[in-house]
């Protein structure tokens, strides 16, 4: 089949280079032009390498782009890692339609941060689908779905680079091979079980001392490694990363720090402690969350403020 592949960053490059290795045509790549003075999108730069013609699209609405597009001829599009909105008319211009990765098990968790949500809810399955895109968000009929267990050290980061990323191009060039065989048997999505969550922002990683420890766990993992869940430490935002929960008693008002040692900073929260591996602030970069204490002369008993600016 002659396929247009939309998409950008390294999912979208290794997509690529899954397609060509199983022997597909790949006719045109659509991926975005590096910013002035920064470097060119993967997607961008594998597709020079192997002779792929690249294409940077502007303003997909525009009637001339779409013009340009459906010189291609194409057979399928396929949607590997887009963050725009691509009109539904480039679905319908192609033979077969489109396919599109998603980072859930849908209907669950539709939207732009469906892995910081699997986390942040507390789940311990999450998986991806390949599914036939159509005018709605995340809503068209589903061909194909596989699951992954959630790990009680997993983050956003680890999950989607350890797991579901590869999973997800081999689940691409899995499904664009039953289509072109003639075997897709496409599913309509129920609804009645959907979710859709926000943007995981910092209008979301902003942590409440009052939740539950496990609950301000579970976000810290949703947001690590992006936006980094926060909370505020003499007027400063503190970003935390590396998480753990140890369970038990304790009489210390949530957020304060119950102790630092060598793997981190002890906090106190509901239930037990959340140990932080690592911080992040405003004016420093990423560092140990023992050397972060040692720099602010943090003591226990010292606490983080009881509201962030959530």
């Amino acid at each position: 089949m002659r396929i247009v592949l939309m998409g950008q960053a390294p999912f979208g490059a290794k997509t690529l280079e899954a397609l060509l290795a199983a022997g597909e045509e790949v006719v045109a790549v659509y991926a975005p032009a590096a910013s002035p003075g920064g470097k060119p999108d993967p997607l961008q730069e594998a597709a020079q390498v192997r002779g792929v013609q690249h294409i940077r699209p502007m303003a997909l609405r525009d009637d001339r782009e779409f013009e340009a597009f459906t010189r291609f001829a194409p057979d399928l599009v396929v949607l590997a890692f887009v963050t725009d909105i691509v009109p539904i008319r480039y679905f319908a211009a192609a033979r077969e339609g489109a396919l599109c990765y998603h980072p859930s098990l849908l209907p669950r968790h539709r939207g732009a941060s469906a892995i910081n949500w699997a986390l942040i809810m507390g789940e311990e399955t999450t998986g991806l689908t390949i599914f036939r895109p159509d005018a709605g968000i995340d809503t068209g009929p589903i061909l194909l779905q596989k699951s992954v267990a959630i790990g009680p050290r997993d983050t956003a980061g680890s999950l989607y680079f350890e797991r579901l990323f590869p999973m997800g191009v081999e689940a691409l060039v899995e499904s664009v091979k039953l289509l072109g065989e003639g075997k897709a048997r496409f599913i309509t999505q129920d609804d009645s079980k959907a979710t859709y969550e926000p943007r995981c922002d910092d209008r979301v990683a902003g942590i409440d001392w009052s939740a539950g420890g496990r609950e301000i766990f579970n976000l810290v993992r949703g947001c690590d490694p992006q936006p980094g869940a926060y909370a505020r430490f003499r007027g400063e935002t503190v970003r935390f990363y590396g998480a753990e929960f140890l369970p038990g008693n304790s009489d210390a008002p949530p957020g304060s720090i119950a102790g630092v040692d060598e793997r981190g900073l002890r906090i106190a929260v509901a239930g037990g402690e959340l140990l932080v591996a690592k911080v992040r602030t405003p004016s420093a970069a990423k560092m140990d969350g023992a050397a972060f204490a040692a720099a602010h002369d943090i003591h226990p008993g010292d606490r983080f403020e009881v509201k962030s600016n959530r």
